[in-house]
């Protein structure tokens, strides 16, 4: 049995689509359908229950994905320490990024540790910082930038926090407080917000706040992307409360300062039970830049 076949066989089960895995492996579909056919046949069971619309892991695919992606991360840090062994820091390193990165330079983070580890191959994951929480846990990232409310701290990783800020109030040019210098929670509780969906945690340090502050208020836009919170702003749609290094300049939109509002701490998140060369490089990195 390959390496190659467990990893076709891992990423059908996390994209849950032979289409999507194909495209992340590289390989056109009718190959990756192939080996993985092959690899059932060999085995003698059915790892995915699939037909044109739905791909389900089968229980015999769940204990073999279990025992697959140990292998992989074995063979990975065999290969990884025996390139560090002779000077060089190789391997994949998948990194889960929020929406609102604020305290790094993402690309120039990047760029800089590529030209230190050219051999890396890196991959980013965009989401949310549950989710990379899970993600991280399970293996399926090395290291994720995220944000929390201030009060909470990525449970059961090691972590570094980044910084530390209290959220400004986005609202439209011609919104009747963008006069104003400051305001307080108790004066957005009427308007109607853009926010993350419920539930994450970019969405609670707000809900949070306002919980705190015993005023209740209305979400009518859920979104992902700073792009599409700063569109429906733009449209007189709603307002919302983000970082203020992440709203971009435009004339149609005014940052207020939120004096009750609520504080957001942004981290970067790893496991540090055995991580590979890739992730400690890039971790001494950004602790290096921040430091700095």
């Amino acid at each position: 049995m390959e390496l190659q076949h467990m990893r076709y066989v891992v990423a059908v089960a996390e994209e849950g689509s032979f289409t999507r895995a194909a495209e992340r492996c590289y390989v056109v579909q009718s190959a990756l359908s192939h080996q993985i056919n092959a690899l059932e046949r060999e085995i003698g069971v059915r790892l995915f229950a699939r037909s044109s619309r739905r791909v389900e892991v089968t229980a015999a695919g769940q204990a073999f994905i279990v025992a697959a992606r140990e292998s992989l991360a074995a063979a990975e840090r065999a290969i990884a320490g025996a390139a560090e062994a002779a000077g060089t820091v190789r391997g994949e390193l998948r990194i889960g990024v929020i929406p609102t990165v604020a305290a790094v330079d993402l690309p120039e983070l990047l760029a800089r540790f590529h030209a230190q580890h050219p051999d890396v191959r890196i991959s980013l994951q965009s989401g949310g910082s549950n989710e990379f929480i899970a993600h991280i846990k399970s293996g399926r990232l090395h290291a994720a930038f995220m944000g929390l409310p201030d009060s909470e701290v990525p449970v059961e990783l090691a972590h570094r926090k980044l910084s530390t800020e209290r959220l400004v109030a986005v609202i439209p040019a011609s919104h009747r407080l963008a006069g104003r210098r400051s305001v307080k929670l108790c004066d957005l509780q009427d308007e109607t917000f853009v926010d993350f969906p419920s539930g994450s945690a970019g969405r609670e340090q707000t809900d949070e706040a306002f919980r705190k502050a015993g005023l209740a208020r209305t979400v009518g836009f859920e979104a992902m992307s700073v792009e599409h919170f700063s569109g429906f702003i733009q449209q007189g749609l709603g307002v919302a409360l983000l970082s203020s290094r992440v709203v971009p300049e435009a004339a149609s939109i005014k940052q207020v300062t939120v004096t009750d509002g609520p504080q957001r701490s942004e981290y970067l998140a790893w496991d540090d039970f055995n991580p590979s060369p890739a992730t400690t490089a890039f971790v001494r990195l950004v602790e290096s830049l921040v430091a700095g």
